[in-house]
């Protein structure tokens, strides 16, 4: 029976039990699209990313969701690169993903041993607080935007952390358009214990109810931290309940650098 390297890895984090879980695996070649979705399943955390080796310094990546592949991660790209710098034993700077929706994306490992992902960043708008949108997250926010995903502003972290959102009903609403920007909703607010911004992100769109670390929500809520408090640079706190990670961000024109650790936290294979 076949078997496939398998790793599950806490990015975002500094130490066991903190961040988001992403499961890598490695793979001579991509897999037919159900066995890939299905093992995504099988794994049931956030993201599972597939990686195949294109030249020295460079790989194809894909990330699925237990139900979806989706067009760009954050967690489970650091989580990727991780993998390759310490269990694979890359040497090199910087490691270099080809994505189908995403273009390129580059990892490089920082001289104090964070790793720094570059991140394109898309356009985003304001646009009103509808009265689905507040019934469905249990709060009316004080504004919103949309992009990549609906951001929602509120006043305090407090609230933010507050939060009980109806999921099925989340789940069908979004910014306009058909794309994965429905049933996605990132909420934030300003401040928190040691931080410029405290956010949580709920993704029944996606086919999970809350994501405990974000990296493609932290490039939409740079560019929305940047028009709103001229904020470039930013240490960020996902406060997913009982978990919590760190993301630090810098805006740099249509690009986000998104900086952080992450740990190995199971290591062996998958058999099909």
């Amino acid at each position: 029976m076949p078997k496939l390297p398998f790793y599950q890895v806490d990015a975002f984090a500094s130490r066991p039990f903190e961040g988001n879980q992403a499961c890598v695996m490695p793979l001579e070649d991509f897999l037919p699209d159900a066995i890939l979705q299905t093992i995504a399943a099988e794994n049931n955390v956030a993201e599972t990313a597939y990686l195949v080796r294109k030249s020295e310094n460079t790989w194809a990546l894909r990330w699925f969701t237990p139900a979806v592949e989706v067009p760009l991660c954050g967690h489970a790209t650091l989580a990727s690169a991780h993998v390759l710098f310490e269990e694979y034993g890359f040497k090199g700077e910087a490691v270099h993903f080809e994505t189908v929706h995403s273009g390129g994306l580059i990892v490089r490992r920082l001289a104090d041993g964070r790793l720094e992902m570059d991140f394109p960043c898309g356009p985003v708008q304001e646009i009103p607080v509808t009265d689905d949108v507040a019934t469905a997250l249990g709060a009316r926010p004080v504004q919103a935007w949309g992009g990549m995903f609906y951001a929602a502003r509120f006043e305090t972290p407090e609230e933010v952390e507050a939060l009980t959102p109806d999921q099925s009903a989340l789940k069908d609403l979004g910014v306009p358009g058909d794309g994965w920007d429905r049933g996605n909703f990132g909420c934030f607010a300003a401040g928190g214990d040691g931080v410029d911004v405290t956010s949580r992100f709920f993704a029944p769109g996606s086919g999970i109810d809350e994501d405990p670390a974000t990296g493609s929500w932290h490039t939409m809520l740079a560019r929305v931290m940047s028009e709103r408090f001229g904020k470039t640079g930013l240490k960020c706190r996902q406060a997913f309940p009982g978990r919590g990670a760190f993301i630090d961000t810098r805006l740099e024109g249509d690009r986000v650098k998104l900086i952080g650790t992450s740990v190995t936290v199971i290591e062996g294979s998958f058999t099909l």
